[in-house]
């Protein structure tokens, strides 16, 4: 069994069982291997719709508490947006404690597949913030629930491809919604985080005729695009992008990016971008469509980047994909709808749409076989 590695309430006195945070989670594994440094947190939110799939992320958390979190909220994001992505997928995501440009190595990353390996098919992991395809070859030497591997060992290799593009595809989607056209041509977009999927955001968005402001703590990201797109302007830091004379604010960092300092500072009529976990709380949605904004819910627009990786397992075909990942177009515009329908922010309605699936999907494990 997996080693429980310390106390989410470390140097406290405890009121709770730290079970109590799990919600409706299935599963929640503490992992631990002292020899290579690592410590690790795999959460499976639900497999109502076969294995759970979801990244390992690999970051320098400030307290296992902060990692248990972001692992809870990640997982039950990954079952929604597989759910809403077709795919026959539950949700799961990891997380590994630690500063991958310092810590990272071949055995901690083999200790970690061994710990996969150890749930039996009940978890793939794939690549997330500070882990590539290399390290999924890695950990693959362990474990056979791996995708997004690279494409000598047979994967698919970068997963940001079609994560951006279906980015662009739920832009095109709520363009139409917003201004009666499916382009973002003459519009001015805010990209938030030029990274692995913020930089191929931009070409997409230049390619379409869009006018594009990008901000990013990483100077190197920032010179890719100076490089790229001469045309791009670049903005400080978050907050003067936040209030600059946007159309579109796309977050493609961090989470969190919409919290109540946030939204009375947008100046953008649409909010669509990457990254997971966008609004800070419970009702940041309600704000957002009281001031005319219209939401594209993050999971649904960034699942391009697991469908990319749920087609590996199967044996990779990029064209099929990409056929999927332009779904992503038809289901946000399908959330519009129902939003309207039903008078909820698309938030509400995207997941009252996956919950459905679920349901309906999930019911099916009873018939016996």
């Amino acid at each position: 069994m997996p080693n429980v590695f310390g106390s989410p309430h470390k140097g406290t006195a405890p009121t709770e069982s730290p079970a109590s945070r799990f919600g409706t989670h299935e599963q929640v594994v503490f992992c631990q291997d002292e020899a290579s440094g690592l410590r690790a947190i795999i959460a499976i939110y639900s497999t109502a719709l076969g294995p759970a799939l979801g990244g390992t992320r690999f970051y320098p958390y400030g307290s296992e508490d902060e990692a248990l979190t972001d692992a809870l909220n990640l997982s039950k994001g990954m079952a929604y947006k597989n759910a809403l992505a077709g795919l026959d997928h539950g949700g799961g995501k990891a997380v590994i404690i630690g500063d991958p440009a310092t810590v990272k190595s071949e055995g901690l990353l083999r200790a970690y597949g061994r710990f996969v390996q150890s749930l039996n098919g009940r978890y793939y992991t794939a690549c997330d913030v500070g882990t590539y395809s290399e390290d999924m070859d890695i950990v693959a030497r362990e474990s056979r629930f791996v995708t997004g591997r690279t494409r000598a060992h047979g994967g698919a290799g970068d997963s940001s491809i079609l994560t951006a593009f279906g980015v662009f595809q739920g832009m095109r989607a709520a363009a139409e919604a917003l201004w009666d056209a499916p382009t973002l041509r003459g519009l001015r977009v805010g990209v938030e985080g030029v990274g692995k999927v913020g930089h191929r955001l931009v070409e997409h968005l230049r390619e379409d005729g869009a006018e594009v402001v990008v901000c990013d703590v990483n100077e190197a990201a920032l010179e890719r695009v100076r490089t790229r797109h001469p045309q791009v302007q670049v903005v400080a830091d978050k907050d003067a992008l936040i209030r600059a004379n946007l159309d579109v604010y796309a977050p493609c960092a961090l989470g969190g990016s919409l919290d109540d300092d946030a939204v009375p500072a947008l100046t953008a009529r649409m909010v669509c971008g990457a990254a997971n976990n966008q609004l800070a709380h419970p009702g940041i949605e309600k704000q957002l469509a009281d001031r005319g904004v219209l939401y594209a819910p993050d999971y649904v627009v960034n699942s391009g980047g697991v469908i990319q990786v749920a087609d590996e397992i199967e044996g990779f075909d990029f064209d099929r994909a990409k056929s999927r990942a332009t779904g992503i177009f038809d289901t946000t515009r399908r959330i519009f709808a129902l939003a309207a329908e039903e008078g909820v922010p698309p938030a509400v309605a995207a997941d009252r749409l996956a919950e459905r699936r679920m349901s309906a999907i999930g019911r099916l494990r009873g018939i016996w076989l």
